[in-house]
Order: structure tokens, then C-alpha cells, then sequence
């Protein structure tokens, strides 16, 4: 098969092509390399980093694995707060026993207060008009051997006076029509006016009991509702002498406690100025491997690019092996890219 200029400059195009496409795929993986590098350092420098933190109070630890996370924490109470909490918890633990006991020291609050309540709703089951007609009916009920004690008497002594039918006063018909008193005798009147008025005394003083009872029996349901809140309250007073003994332990653990959230909180501020220190050098090296990569230059490739796509190397190296006669080309016919054999003359 004959050398032609055609298959020398393809055979070029190629080579320079291949040369190129391994120099690209060799700048690509720099690039990538570069960026995982930078990754890396920027991960290590966001990396949460606490601090181990001595106080008056106690001391913290952390603990890392062999790749440098972070693994455990802990934190030692100083031995003076530490032998204060056992104190204490032996306080909180006698607290909680006489809190136990409360419920039956207070109980005497809760049976009075129940009693309290139910004598109240027995006096609130009457109604004042039914309080006020019993207490009127008791106290006729003693009025009366009185009163006809008092009405024999009058009788007797009207009789021996000759009196007894005795009767004055009556009046006729009023002007207006009105029927007029009718005669009686002035001591039997007398006697049943003195009834009269004290009957409605005693209906007065009968209402008054009525709202009196009613008064009465919403204070009982008062006072049973407050012993049994005084109870209630007993019951429930008597866990603070607990609960203040174990807020105290509380208290003293939170003071130990405090070297670890120092050493904590150092730890997230080194993290965060890491993480902009990270930032930082994930950027400058991304840009870097970016500029690396867009640098990438194989002069062999560019070299046999253009030479491939050059006619005048194709005919020469074809002549060389044979691949055909040159003949003449027109001026005007690629000027620039023969080497000039005469005055006008190319060759192809």
C-alpha cells in the first residue's frame, strides 16, 4: 500500500490525539487527588477537639480512638463536694422517710375534714322556709304551757270579778261600708295582742335562723375543704425537706460537672475556627488543583497535531518513502504552509 501524504498526516492527527488524551486523564487525576487532599485537611481542621479542664470543683477527661475521634468523656468531683453529696444523700434519704409517714400523721385532717363536709350537707338539705316553720313549731311548742297557764288565770280572775261575759268596744258600720269592730272584752284583747306580737317576733327571728342554718352549713362545707386541704398540703410539705436535700446533691454535681462543659465549649470554639480555617483551605486548594489542571500541557501532542494537519509534511515524508511524484501547485494554493522551492513554485 502506497504512502500517501493523507494517511502520514491522519497517522500524525492521531498520535498527537492519544498523547493529549493521556495527558488530560493524567492532569484530571492530579486535579482530583489535590482536591481530596484538601478535603482531608479541611475535615482534620473541622475535627471537634475538646479540652480537658481542670476547676476548684473537679476535673474532665476525653478519651480518642486510635483514629482520633472522639471516643468518651468523663469528669471527676473533687473529693471536699463529693463527701458533701454523701452527706446529703443520707439527709434526702431520712426527708424521705418522715415524708412517708406523713400520710398517717396527717390523716386526723382528712377524717375531720370528711365529717366537717357531710354535717354540712346535712344542714344544707333544708331549705330556710322549712328551717324557719321548725323553728317556729319549737317555740310555740314552749310557749304553750305558758300561754294556757296565763289564759286559766285570766278566766279565774275575770269570773270571781263578775266580768267573764264582758264585752265592750264594738263599733257599727263604717261610713264606707266596712264592717266595724265587734265588742270584747278589753283583758281577753289585751291577752291575745301580747300572742300576736310575739308570734311575729318569733316569725322574724324564725327567717333569721333559716338564713342562719344556710350560713352555717356552706361554713362547715368551708371548713372540711380546708383541713382537707390542710392534708393535702401536709402531705405534699413534707417532701421539701426531700427534695431540697437532693437539689442539693444536684447543686454539687452540676458544680464537678462544670469542667466538662468548659472543656466542651473549648472544644466546639476550636471547632468552629477550625471549620474557617477548613473553609479556607478547601477553597485555595480546590482553586490550585482547578489551576493545575487547566495548565496541563503536552508539547509531543500539540507538535504531532500540527504536524498532521500540515500538507507539506505529508508530501515530504511520502516522497521519502516513495508515495509519489511532486507537481507543482498554483500561487495562490496554501502559501503558507510549504516550505518555497523557487521564486513561484510549490510542490505538492
Amino acid at each position: 500500500m502506497p504512502v500517501t501524504a493523507a494517511l502520514i498526516g491522519g497517522g500524525a492527527s492521531l498520535l498527537g490525539g492519544l498523547l493529549g488524551g493521556s495527558s488530560q486523564k493524567k492532569a484530571a487525576q492530579i486535579s482530583a487527588d489535590a482536591q481530596l487532599k484538601a478535603a482531608q485537611l479541611a475535615a482534620e481542621e473541622q475535627r471537634f477537639r475538646p479540652v480537658g479542664v481542670t476547676t476548684r470543683f473537679g476535673s474532665s477527661q476525653f478519651q480518642f480512638d486510635p483514629s482520633g475521634r472522639l471516643s468518651g468523656a468523663g469528669y471527676q468531683i473533687d473529693p471536699r463536694l463529693r463527701a458533701y453529696q454523701d452527706r446529703l444523700q443520707s439527709l434526702a434519704e431520712q426527708r424521705l422517710g418522715e415524708a412517708e409517714m406523713a400520710g398517717e400523721a396527717y390523716a386526723p385532717l382528712r377524717g375531720a375534714g370528711a365529717s366537717l363536709m357531710q354535717l354540712g350537707g346535712q344542714y344544707l338539705a333544708e331549705t330556710p322556709e322549712q328551717v324557719a316553720q321548725k323553728y317556729m313549731q319549737r317555740q310555740l311548742d314552749l310557749l304553750s304551757p305558758s300561754r294556757e297557764r296565763q289564759y286559766a288565770q285570766l278566766q279565774n280572775q275575770l269570773f270571781q270579778t263578775g266580768r267573764g261575759g264582758l264585752s265592750v268596744g264594738g263599733t257599727g258600720m263604717r261610713p264606707g261600708g266596712g264592717a266595724g269592730l265587734a265588742a270584747a272584752n278589753p283583758e281577753m284583747e289585751a291577752y291575745y295582742n301580747a300572742l300576736a306580737q310575739q308570734d311575729a317576733a318569733l316569725a322574724a327571728q324564725a327567717q333569721q335562723e333559716g338564713q342562719r342554718q344556710l350560713a352555717f352549713g356552706t361554713g362547715l362545707f368551708g371548713q372540711g375543704a380546708g383541713l382537707l386541704g390542710g392534708y393535702e398540703s401536709g402531705v405534699v410539705g413534707a417532701l421539701n425537706p426531700f427534695t431540697t436535700a437532693l437539689g442539693g446533691v444536684s447543686t454539687l454535681e452540676s458544680l464537678g460537672q462544670q469542667p466538662l462543659d468548659l472543656g466542651s465549649t473549648l472544644g466546639a470554639r476550636a471547632s468552629t475556627a477550625g471549620a474557617n480555617s477548613g473553609q479556607s483551605l478547601l477553597l485555595g486548594g480546590m482553586g490550585a488543583a482547578k489551576t493545575t489542571q487547566a495548565a496541563a500541557f503536552d508539547p509531543w501532542a500539540v507538535a504531532l497535531s500540527g504536524l498532521g494537519s500540515n500538507p507539506v509534511f505529508g508530501q515530504g515524508v511520502a516522497k521519502l518513502f516513495g508515495g509519489g511524484t511532486p507537481t507543482p501547485l498554483a500561487d495562490t494554493e496554501y502559501p503558507n504552509a510549504f516550505q518555497q522551492a523557487g521564486p513561484t513554485t510549490y510542490w505538492r
